[in-house]
């Protein structure tokens, strides 16, 4: 159930990352060359990509192989490193923004991480 629930965050979060902010935060920006809000629009939305691959590897596991063998505990374990790495970067980065959803991505990230490495745990 606990993987369930982190993939279910870091999907959710990683649609709402490209679908709801991506424009406004590309414009954000104000004017920058055609180049950077290429280079930044594909980055935003390569996180948002990545977050939503790391959902599903989770839930594919924990679907397929719901017994949390060695191979679903590395995999689960791997994913939960990815968010942690994620959140650091974030923490120190993003985070420091005004924008609130870039400042909500440190916790959310550490939750969703938290949630899939615990059953490796029990």
């Amino acid at each position: 159930m606990f993987p369930y629930a982190g993939a279910a965050i870091v999907i959710f979060w990683g649609i709402a990352h490209i679908i709801i902010p991506t424009r406004s935060i590309v414009d954000g920006f104000g004017p920058i060359s055609a180049d950077n809000r290429r280079i930044l629009l594909m980055e935003w939305l390569m996180e948002g990509v990545l977050l939503i691959f790391v959902g599903l590897v989770v839930a594919l596991v924990a679907f397929t192989a719901p017994e949390s063998g060695p191979l679903a505990a590395a995999v689960y374990r791997a994913c939960a490193l990815v968010l942690v790495v994620m959140a650091g970067i974030s923490l120190f980065t993003g985070a420091r923004t005004a924008i609130m959803p870039m400042r909500l991505c440190p916790p959310i990230f550490l939750a969703a991480a938290a949630l899939i490495f615990l059953p490796t745990m029990l």
